[in-house]
């Protein structure tokens, strides 16, 4: 059999399978761990570091002279986006996700359009001020105008499972 010969979506699938385990052997992640997202620029993240390199992850130095407003401010977490999420489940649970795991709607997990699979965020509602940590696994969402797809328990988790939608604001952990 030549590769001429072999029809588009086993083409596909094996590219999805090949990327997966690229992601997996680049940044593993663990069930009970997930990666650090450093800070953003104004156009894209500039690192994520890797659940083994814990010690890569670290506060930016204390500034002698400085006063006490500027260093408090240094340690809240930096807000990298703010938007319109909403969630997915019971159609979706088992399927294979972007990343190529199967999606678990019970788990801490969310879609993103661009950051990388791996990546742990504090997903924080603009209303309430409620924050949970998600760990992005699968692309989307794929509805205009959002930002964010949350799983079924991170959207119970955050309080947005009956209405839906809510505003967010994505946060570094």
């Amino acid at each position: 059999m030549n590769a001429a010969n072999i029809p588009a979506r086993v083409w596909a699938a094996l590219l999805g399978l090949a990327c997966a385990l690229a992601g997996l052997i680049a940044q593993p992640v663990h069930a009970d761990q997930a990666p650090e997202v450093a800070p953003q620029g104004e156009v894209a993240m500039q690192s994520i570091y890797s659940l083994d390199t814990p010690a890569a992850v670290s506060k930016p130095p204390a500034v002698s002279g400085g006063n006490e407003a500027d260093l408090a401010s240094s340690e809240e977490p930096e807000e990298f986006d703010r938007g319109m999420a909403s969630w997915y489940g019971d159609r979706f649970h088992g399927r294979r996700t972007a990343s190529g795991e199967r999606f678990d709607m019970y788990a801490l997990t969310a879609a993103h359009p661009s950051l990388p699979f791996g990546t742990l965020i504090k997903v924080r509602r603009i209303d309430t001020g409620q924050e949970i940590k998600v760990r992005i696994n699968d692309r989307g969402p794929h509805a205009r105008g959002r930002i964010l797809d949350l799983s079924r328990a991170a959207a119970e988790a955050l309080g947005v499972l009956a209405s839906g939608t809510s505003m967010v604001a994505l946060v570094l952990p």
